[in-house]
């Protein structure tokens, strides 16, 4: 058994499925979610090795998990999970929509391709869409629930780098904010928006081992980018009875890098 503590049960008892929990922060906000008590349901699309270590490390601290696949890109196929998840638990208490592609392999506006806008929609815009509409609608009809989407704070930059990703993060805003209208005030739907994180995407980007990374925690005043184990409790606290008054929202955790105005 693993030695790594169970803390905040702020979860207990709750069911939580968590997208692309093979890779990155999916992965560590799905095993924080069962150090906090929860039964966690482990998402993937491709990863499926990275979504066992997931269920693995939850196992090893006495947690309950679940693997499902499927491509988020399609309607079917969510609605197949939706189905699949609700079947397999019982309920859900908890979504947290985290898959994104973010066009890594891009590193200049003048690299856009028809591939990678389609691409990116359709997983970001779209795909998120799907899942808020098929849990969201189970859960109005269970009569509780909570979902969280993983923004970015790119909406408040935008992104020179690949601007299909800023268009995609703010179709996100849209749609957190249609849904937390229509699923109230049963359903709580709130963004969640990391600065940068030094995950292993991120590392392996050439613009991050080239000098971004250190004129970022420059400009950075908290002073330093985390690991996204630091920041996926954050994410978390938005589907927690302490945020039972807060739906519509978009919270931001940037180490104050992009410090907006009221």
């Amino acid at each position: 058994m693993s030695t790594e503590p169970q803390i905040f049960p702020r979860l207990a008892g709750k069911t939580v499925l968590v997208t692309g929990a093979g890779t990155g922060f999916g992965h560590e906000i799905a095993f924080r979610a069962a150090q906090e008590g929860a039964r966690v349901g482990v998402h993937y699309n491709s990863s499926r090795a990275g979504a066992e270590k997931t269920a693995e490390r939850i196992r090893s601290i006495g947690g309950e998990a679940e693997l499902f696949q499927a491509d988020i890109g399609t309607w079917d196929a969510v609605k197949q999970l939706a189905a699949e998840a609700f079947d397999a638990f019982g309920t859900v208490d908890v979504l947290v929509n985290n898959v994104g592609d973010v066009a890594t392999e891009q590193m200049s506006w003048k690299e856009l391709t028809q591939e990678s806008l389609d691409r990116v929609i359709d997983v970001d815009v779209k795909g998120t869409l799907y899942m808020v509409h098929e849990f969201g609608q189970r859960m109005v009809e269970q009569g509780h629930g909570a979902i969280v989407n993983i923004g970015s704070t790119v909406v408040v930059r935008g992104s020179a780098r690949a601007p299909q990703y800023a268009a995609a993060k703010y179709g996100l805003l849209g749609i957190n904010k249609s849904y937390a209208a229509a699923f109230a005030p049963q359903v709580r739907v709130n963004i969640f928006a990391p600065g940068f994180m030094e995950t292993g995407a991120t590392l392996a980007r050439e613009d991050w081992k080239s000098g971004r990374r250190e004129k970022l925690i420059a400009q950075t005043p908290l002073g330093h980018i985390p690991p996204p184990e630091v920041v996926a409790g954050t994410a978390l606290f938005l589907a927690t009875d302490d945020a039972s008054h807060i739906t519509g929202a978009y919270m931001l955790a940037d180490g104050g890098f992009n410090m907006v105005g009221a």
